[in-house]
């Protein structure tokens, strides 16, 4: 199956999961994909930020990626792509769509400074990875300082056919994703699917300004998926009373150099990764850090047992 421009739902970015020695952890990757699975997920995202792909030799990331895409036959899995050149690139995405996936997520270099070395920069990346494989825009300026207006996206999706999806991750971002709804409703552009990332820190409104779902790593996936389900099923406040309750980890995940630590912490207290051990180089997670999301969770597990975890040994 190749990814389409009416990708919707949730699609969560999946962690790699290491061993305390820094090996990657197959189980692990077997438990997660049931995981999503069972969740209701409409597809999922590998080797993303979450994904620690710049820790990964080549071989090692197309292991990662294979794996979760054999253990989860029936969902679209896309695969992050984005490195230094374009022949790195190809291979990658050439062998991930070998294995079965659906299509490949490309993150802009952060050299970029202009609006027209952007697109250029598209139409390049498009061509070496080929015309038959779609792909995903990764619009994230906190983490790559590149920043598209919302014409700069509309220039990328009209002049690459195979352009069939944004993962927006803008901040504030609400008026793009309306101004490229606006400009499809018009007829000006053509319709691309659009997921939302940012852990999922505007998903409520998001939503209802035409994102068509989730792609994010928060580690309940389940989560997102009741929401984006009452949302787009008119359930405006059952939505915003969900999203509210894990709004205060939500925030709290969001911060840069801890998020991924965190998650990988409640990921592991869920059961569903054995070890939250990162790969080197590796950002802390403090004692005081722990005790704060052990206390979040505690909260919204008054109200959603899905955060009633059990602790991981000290």
């Amino acid at each position: 199956m190749k990814l389409e421009v009416s990708a919707k739902g949730v699609y969560p970015i999946a962690p790699t999961p290491f061993h305390e020695d820094g090996r990657i952890d197959f189980n692990s990757i077997d438990r997660l994909s049931d995981f999503y699975l069972e969740s209701g997920a409409t597809g999922m995202t590998v080797l993303g930020v979450l994904g620690e792909a710049p820790k990964l030799d080549a071989k090692e990331a197309l292991d990662v990626a294979s794996r979760f895409i054999k253990r989860a036959p029936k969902l679209p899995v896309i695969v992050g792509v984005s490195a230094a050149g374009f022949a790195s690139m190809r291979t990658l995405s050439s062998a991930a769509m070998d294995a079965g996936a659906a299509g490949v997520m490309i993150a802009p270099p952060s050299t970029l400074r202009t609006d027209d070395q952007i697109v250029t920069y598209y139409a390049q990346a498009a061509e070496a990875i080929g015309s038959e494989t779609p792909f995903c825009i990764q619009d994230y300026p906190l983490n790559y300082s590149v920043v598209m207006a919302p014409g700069v996206l509309k220039r990328i999706i009209t002049d690459n056919p195979s352009c069939v999806m944004v993962k927006h991750e803008d901040w504030p971002g609400l008026e793009k994703i309306s101004t490229l709804r606006k400009w499809e409703a018009e007829g000006s552009l053509r319709h691309v699917s659009i997921l939302c990332g940012n852990n999922g820190l505007f998903l409520d409104f998001e939503t209802e300004r035409g994102a068509d779902g989730a792609m994010t790593g928060y580690p309940f996936a389940d989560m997102l998926v009741e929401l984006v389900r009452l949302a787009q099923s008119g359930q405006r406040d059952a939505a915003h009373d969900l999203f509210d309750l894990h709004l205060p980890l939500l925030r709290y995940e969001q911060q840069p150099g801890v998020g991924l630590s965190a998650r990988k912490y409640i990921l592991a207290r869920r059961g569903l990764i054995s070890s939250p051990a990162q790969r080197k180089p590796a950002g802390a997670f403090t004692a005081a850090a722990r005790s704060e999301v052990d206390y979040l969770l505690s909260r919204i597990a008054r109200v959603d047992q899905r955060a009633a975890c059990k602790p991981l040994a000290a």
